[in-house]
């Protein structure tokens, strides 16, 4: 069976109370019979004291009749303190039972103890020789108390102890259920929060005024992860509607293509013609559905294999010249600058993929004759590849953005399809940089914008 908070609060205090007022019992337990049986022991002390004061001084038959008549006079009626002399002359002996007297257990400092029959009762008794004196021969005198009277005591200070602890322990476990309730009675006005919050209404919180700090800092973080998942949801919204947007593109052209081939009769150069159209149509669809299923691996977690440690500025000529095509036609040059010298640990397929897209990206966004840079930049233990070209600069709220999927500064370009590509572009770069355990980062000012990601260095 579960326990609520309050009822594991409410057993939690009575147990420390419990333990709390068994461990003052025991000590104040300990203390009083301690004194009680020094207090017996004074008591014993006292009597033997006075009757060895005259035994000494009497040393005739006749003055010891005296003697004896004194201690029947000092015996209680109820016996509880009893008086006992041993000796070899039977005239000098007095008590009752000196027979089972005999079979005391004493201890060296005269202490002992001693039950009699018949009815059973203890005695704690003290013992002590005193030598002989006219015509006294020596004898041992025994002073015993009934241990009855000390026990009930004990027997009765225990039991009220046991009576106090578990009444303490009540009260505290009813105190304990009462500070409770109160003290927990912001939790449960949070978890009426939480249970209000609607999956349709994103936008809820939870009021995080008036709680303790504890659960402030609770109620703050779980707010926060409501805006993380509002925040992923209305990206995940975009997404789909960019997925939808961007497949819906290169079908239309293929229906409207072909719809327009079946309308009339066409020669076979005209069918190879929208052939030849749809297959660019389908090689987009295929390029978008790759670039996902890429995305989608890296989002998984998935590292980068066959890692090799090599030169950058090598993978980055090497990239180069597979743009020298397209860099002719628009009359633009690219330029490697920083440390040439860098080496790095990287997939060499994905390094040159990342950097591709940057590049591919910088042509799209530059006027022809442009001046493009790549920057090798190591630092700490990693090697950053930034790529810069000139242009307008982006507001500083859009540059984190860069990275998502399909997304686009220039909204009405990409509606007019100015810009080739599908958006993912970005998107890649980070995921490659992220499966080398890097990371991205981008910048924009008058002077141009730079896009840059890292791999780890060698």
């Amino acid at each position: 069976m579960k326990l609520s908070i309050s009822q594991r609060l409410v057993l939690m205090f009575a147990v420390g109370a419990l333990a709390a007022f068994s461990l003052i019992g025991i000590a104040l337990y300990g203390v009083v019979e301690r004194e009680m049986w020094r207090h017996q022991d004074n008591e014993l002390n006292t009597n033997l004291q006075n009757l060895r004061y005259s035994i000494e001084r009497f040393g005739n038959l006749e003055r010891w009749t005296r003697l004896q008549a004194k201690m029947d006079t000092l015996t209680p009626s109820d016996g509880s303190v009893r008086f006992w002399v041993l000796s070899d002359d039977p005239r000098f002996q007095y008590g009752k039972g000196l027979d089972q007297i005999e079979r005391i257990s004493s201890e060296p400092d005269g202490h002992g103890a001693i039950v009699l029959q018949p009815d059973e009762r203890t005695y704690r008794t003290l013992a002590q020789r005193i030598p002989a004196f006219e015509d006294r021969p020596p004898v041992r005198l025994i002073i015993g108390i009934d241990t009855a009277p000390f026990q009930r005591t004990i027997h009765t200070l225990l039991t009220a102890f046991a009576l106090l602890a578990l009444g303490a322990t009540l009260l505290v476990m009813v105190l304990g259920w009462w500070i409770a309730r109160i003290g927990l009675r912001p939790l449960q006005q949070l978890s009426v929060g939480a249970r209000a919050l609607h999956p349709k209404v994103l936008s809820q919180r939870l009021n995080a005024d008036n709680l303790p700090v504890e659960l402030e800092d609770l109620a703050v973080a779980f707010n926060g992860a409501l805006g993380r998942l509002e925040d992923a949801y209305h990206q995940l919204e975009a997404f789909n509607a960019d997925v939808a947007h961007e497949l819906r593109t290169p079908l239309a052209n293929m229906i409207g293509g072909t719809q327009v081939a079946l309308a009339r009769r066409r020669s076979a150069p005209e069918f190879q013609e929208a052939l030849q159209s749809n297959l660019e149509e389908l090689e987009r669809l295929r390029s978008i559905v790759n670039d996902m299923l890429f995305l989608a691996r890296a989002d998984q977690g998935e590292a980068a294999t066959g890692v090799s440690e090599a030169a950058v500025a090598h993978e980055v000529e090497m990239t180069i010249e597979f743009f020298e095509p397209l860099l002719d036609e628009t009359g633009m040059k690219v330029e490697v600058e920083g440390e040439t010298g860098a080496r790095a640990l990287m997939n060499v397929a994905l390094f040159r993929r990342a950097l591709s897209n940057l590049l591919q990206n910088a042509i799209d966004h530059s006027a022809p004759g442009a001046r493009l840079a790549v920057r090798i930049t190591p630092r700490e233990d990693a090697v950053w590849i930034g790529v810069s070209n000139p242009g307008a600069p982006i507001p500083s709220a859009q540059l984190p953005r860069l990275f998502d999927r399909f997304y686009r500064v220039d909204t009405a370009r990409r509606d007019a399809g100015d810009v080739q590509g599908h958006g993912l572009g970005l998107a890649i770069v980070k995921a490659v940089a992220k499966m080398h355990g890097g990371a991205v980062a981008a910048a924009s000012d008058a002077a141009g914008t730079t896009i840059a990601f890292s791999v780890p260095g060698a």
